[in-house]
């Protein structure tokens, strides 16, 4: 799996499946919801606009300076194992890594796609476990982190 893997995912320069055994994941066969949420635009923020009750419409400026809305990235993640107890710490360091980032910001780099964003962590909405977690061996489950993006690129 290390072939396949490693280096689709970048955060802050680290390689997320070689350092926890993460990856991006899709919650059925097919999906495309990651790259979906990696490239949906953000939206455009509303231009002011001068509204006389005695003109019809509305009165722009005559150059508009369109800029774009803070927007959030949602990503599904899974994260593999080979113990229970090896598990267990790298879901604790992994969540514990995008919580705090550098200086709370992570750039999460997709070269695949040529494309970095800078990010800071927002709340991790759904976890589901594909294996009993009760019981010894490999282990793995997935969940979706959303991060918010201030400064959108796309």
């Amino acid at each position: 799996m290390d072939k396949i893997l490693s280096g689709l995912v970048l955060i802050n320069e680290t390689d997320i499946w070689t350092t926890y055994g993460a990856f991006l994941v899709e919650d059925k066969r097919g999906g495309m919801d990651n790259l979906t949420s990696i490239l949906t635009p953000s939206k455009a923020k509303e231009d002011t606009a001068v509204d006389f009750r005695e003109e019809h419409g509305e009165k722009y400026l005559s150059t508009l300076t369109p800029r774009n809305e803070a927007r959030d990235v949602t990503l599904h993640f899974a994260l593999y194992a080979q113990t229970q107890a090896t598990w267990l710490t790298k879901y604790r360091a992994f969540i514990s890594f995008l919580k705090t980032g550098t200086n709370g910001w992570l750039d999460i780099n997709f070269p695949q796609i040529d494309l970095t964003l800078h990010v800071k962590y927002s709340d991790s909405t759904k976890f589901t476990p594909l294996t009993y977690l009760w019981k010894e061996g490999v282990h793995a489950a997935k969940f979706k982190v959303k991060f918010r993006e201030p400064v959108p690129i796309i």
